[in-house]
């Protein structure tokens, strides 16, 4: 049994809560920048003076509409200022968080809104009170919603609080505040889950608190005043929420959006010096600079680019690149990767991975090009991440090594299991799911992994989703459907095979790839998907990306047929979770005929 502990070298004081760093900021740096908004179409500052007013005043308007300490208030809206704002004046009024996807269906609000026994939601806009409307008021314990983006003639959610609040004092939200301590509940976040019903994790102040000192610890050049960064994925997910609390405690600059198709324009006019995401949309950036490179007659020349910044990044692990390998990246990067950061905004050097797999081959090609990816590890379980790589230890290919304070252990069957001061206590009103989960002293986190004898730590699947053929051979889905994902033309895919004589998959086409592949193909811009699957060329190169996966695996593991699917999988068809995970049941509910074909 392999393990690695890290000793702690931060504490957190009894009396911590995470809105302090609010009305620090306010006494200590008022003119301070945590935040810029964009309002027609121009990032305008927020000084942390503003901020702890607005925090100030929305915290009083939730204590006159009857938000005692530790009641619950939820949030149902997409990556935006006032969703850090509510959150900072939860905290301040008492209350803690429940946040809910802006993409969940009303039957997943329902539960989630009885399950916590919220008090008040607030929702983003119009499509969300229809959604959630008659959800709401069945809930027992809902009083009412709030709307950020007002109907017309109506009080948007912070106005409203704001007027509500006028006659409570500042006193009286100081004696509230001063209520909260380390062990007072801070959110309750539901696991999206893959299969089976959300269960609600507890996170106390403490818990946030231990995680924001680590990730100062583990990202030195990234949490410090000066730096900036632009928060586009759901912050709902714990993985955004750290990176929130984590940039405001350390005076980070930080702009938000959930406009991912006009991305690229946002990071050329923001600018920012670092950014998190989830892996697929580094594959996107990649796969679409390499079809833009193939649609202009460029596509060798990228080629050629892409092998010269892996083989760079590589050489940096082995005493540095040669002379002629400098000369090669040197004009490479006058011609190919210049152009790839300019697209980042031109300021990005560095960006922080989680959620899924990365893929050893992206990691050296970003950091290859001068965008270091430090992929880490985490689950809402643990506030996020708890294993990273950093600045002073990276080994690509693996998710790094514990945080400070944290330990990490490979029990005699594969399983990861965690500890650490940011690692939670317990499922909210289910304890047969924390029995499960935390044995020993040791949270037993269901997925598969290994640790190097250089301490860094590697996932190599899902304990549930590890698949078992009919000749009893173990499979690891991940490992194959993260190297197809790797093409261009492939969005998704999901290994199939359990219990049946040979692994298979399906395979799902990026729609924004195929404009470009049917023009170099001489196709007309009409071609269906259905038409298209069918096409020698375009099987040829799905069988080409296919056999190279298989060189990752024995033959057992290989992917020996593949069905191409008409149609991708997505949120709204509830095929993937918010954090565009595989919900492997649905898949396999939806998609059975397919699945079957592959075996007839």
């Amino acid at each position: 049994m392999r393990e690695i502990a890290v000793p702690q070298s931060f504490s957190i004081a009894e009396n911590t809560s995470m809105a302090d760093s609010v009305f620090r900021h306010e006494k200590e740096s008022p003119n301070f920048v945590p935040f810029e908004r964009l309002i027609d179409g121009k990032w305008v500052p927020v000084t942390a003076r503003e901020f702890a007013a607005q925090v100030r005043a929305v915290a009083k308007g939730l204590i006159a509409s009857g938000i005692e300490l530790g009641d619950r208030v939820a949030i149902l809206s997409a990556t935006r200022y006032e969703w850090v704002l509510l959150d900072y004046a939860i905290w301040t009024a008492g209350g803690a968080t429940v946040s809910i996807y802006e993409t969940s269906s009303a039957e997943q609000a329902k539960w989630i809104l009885e399950d916590s026994e919220t008090k008040l939601i607030v929702v983003e806009n119009s499509g969300h009170v229809d959604t959630v409307r008659d959800v709401v008021e069945g809930a027992p314990s809902v009083r009412e919603m709030l709307q950020i983006e007002p109907a017309s003639g109506a009080k948007g959610a912070i106005d409203e609080l704001v007027a509500r609040g006028a006659a409570v004092t500042d006193e009286q939200v100081e004696e509230r505040r001063k209520q909260v301590n380390s062990e007072s509940a801070a959110t309750l976040i539901y696991t999206s889950g893959t299969t089976g019903r959300p269960k609600g994790v507890l996170l106390k102040h403490r818990q946030f608190a231990s995680e924001s000192a680590a990730a100062q610890l583990a990202l030195p050049d990234s949490m410090h005043e000066g730096q900036r960064t632009l928060l586009f994925i759901p912050l709902a997910h714990v993985f955004a929420r750290l990176i929130s609390f984590a940039a405001f405690d350390t005076k980070v600059t930080v702009g938000h959006t959930s406009d991912l198709s006009t991305l690229l324009d946002q990071f050329a006019v923001f600018k920012p010096n670092f950014i998190l995401s989830v892996p697929r949309v580094f594959e996107k950036v990649y796969n679409s600079a390499k079809q833009k490179a193939y649609d202009g007659g460029k596509g060798k020349i990228f080629e050629k680019a892409s092998d010269v910044a892996i083989e760079y990044s590589k050489a940096l692990e082995n005493g540095g690149p040669g002379l002629p390998l400098k000369i090669q990246h040197f004009v490479f990067d006058k011609l190919v990767y210049s152009k790839l950061k300019a697209a980042l905004g031109g300021n990005v050097t560095r960006a922080v991975s989680g959620g899924a797999a990365l893929g050893a081959r992206l990691g050296h090609f970003f950091r290859g090009i001068g965008v270091t990816i430090y992929e880490g590890y985490g689950l809402t379980e643990t506030t996020g991440g708890i294993i990273m790589n950093t600045p002073k230890e990276q080994k690509i290919g693996t998710v790094g090594k514990p945080f400070n304070g944290c330990a990490a252990r490979i029990a005699d069957d594969g399983e990861l299991l965690l500890k650490g001061p940011m690692v939670f206590e317990g499922y909210w009103k289910n304890d047969e799911a924390t029995k499960d989960a935390i044995r020993d002293g040791w949270f037993h986190t269901g997925d598969i992994g290994t640790i190097d004898e250089d301490g860094f730590i590697s996932i190599t699947g899902r304990k549930k989703e590890l698949i078992v053929t009919a000749g009893g051979k173990n499979v690891a889905p991940a490992i194959l459907e993260d190297a197809l994902r790797a093409h261009p033309l492939i969005s998704q895919v999901i290994v199939v095979g359990d219990n049946k004589p040979f692994v298979g998959a399906l395979i799902t086409l990026d729609p924004e790839a195929l404009p470009g592949w049917l023009e170099r193909h001489g196709l007309p811009a009409g071609t269906t998907v259905s038409q298209l699957i069918k096409n020698p060329d375009l099987i040829a190169e799905i069988d080409e990306a296919v056999a190279e996966t298989n060189k990752k695996v024995s033959k057992a593991e290989s992917i020996r047929k593949y069905r191409i699917l008409e149609t991708d999988f997505s949120i709204e068809t509830g095929e993937l979770t918010p954090t565009l995970k595989l919900k492997r049941n649905i898949i396999h509910e939806k998609h059975g005929q397919e699945i079957e074909s592959i075996y007839s």
